[in-house]
């Protein structure tokens, strides 16, 4: 999941600044780790202590308060209720790449996403945001071609992966809703050549770039399998203690063989 949060910090000062093109600096002095990495690593956290979803995302608020969370994710997480909250915000989406690494079986995978969106998200389109990311991930895993990748995606959830890198720059708009951010970041991955050039094509897009970037990262690093050294290194510097035991943690449990 390291692609997944590289994917987020290297995004994280383009989002209120979008630009588009993928030429720039990969690690700003100002990039640091979001919502997005918290949650992500809230999920693998949840998988390896075998700990509800919903619970340790309320957790991992509680350590992480000033990471950018949004509003309603926000109210609901520091409440002491149980109950689901509704939105079909990209929230879903951005954290569960743990979920695609992680199980066996495509079927296991679409129900664990479920289950990881309902919490805070419990919308049809943030649970298919979910699900869909997670299913790509897992394809990307276990050896889809793209090609394969995007049929699956587009005929099982309904997206649109067809279009261009430059209508969506000339056309985007900034929201932070799985209908918009998940297709955009799969399409970042559909057209990369390689992990770096997925998660630079997904920042140029502009709109909601750490949570994009976040999405295509985790994919390209399921597809790709390798990740350059300075990039992994570059986001796990940037990390604390304990966020950095889970990633490795998850990696030595899930990932060690890749």
């Amino acid at each position: 999941m390291i692609g997944a949060i590289a994917g987020d910090i290297i995004g994280s000062i383009y989002e209120r600044h979008p630009i588009t093109t993928t030429d720039f600096p990969l690690f700003d002095i100002h990039c640091r780790y979001t919502d997005d990495t918290v949650l992500t690593v809230a999920l693998a956290d949840a998988i390896l202590s075998g700990v509800d979803y919903g619970a340790k995302l309320k957790e991992y608020y509680r350590l992480y308060p000033d990471r950018g969370f949004g509003g309603g994710f926000r109210k609901w997480a520091a409440h002491h209720s149980h109950q689901p909250h509704v939105s079909m915000g990209n929230g879903s989406a951005m954290r569960v790449s743990p979920i695609g690494f992680t199980f066996g079986s495509l079927q296991q995978v679409l129900e664990e996403a479920k289950r990881s969106a309902e919490p805070s998200h419990n919308h049809p389109e943030g649970i298919k945001g979910a699900q869909a990311v997670a299913a790509a991930v897992f394809l990307a895993r276990t050896g889809a071609t793209k090609e394969c990748i995007k049929a699956y995606v587009a005929g099982t959830f309904g997206y649109d992966l067809d279009q261009t890198l430059q209508f969506i720059r000339l056309n985007n708009r900034p929201d932070n809703w799985c209908p918009s951010s998940v297709p955009q970041a799969i399409t970042a991955f559909l057209l990369s050549e390689d992990y770096e050039d997925a998660v630079r094509k997904a920042v140029s897009m502009g709109g909601d770039a750490d949570t994009v970037a976040c999405i295509s990262g985790g994919i390209a690093q399921a597809y790709y399998k390798v990740i350059p050294d300075e990039i992994v290194n570059g986001a796990l510097n940037r990390l604390d203690e304990h966020l950095t035991k889970i990633v490795k943690d998850f990696r030595e449990r899930y990932l060690k063989d890749d």
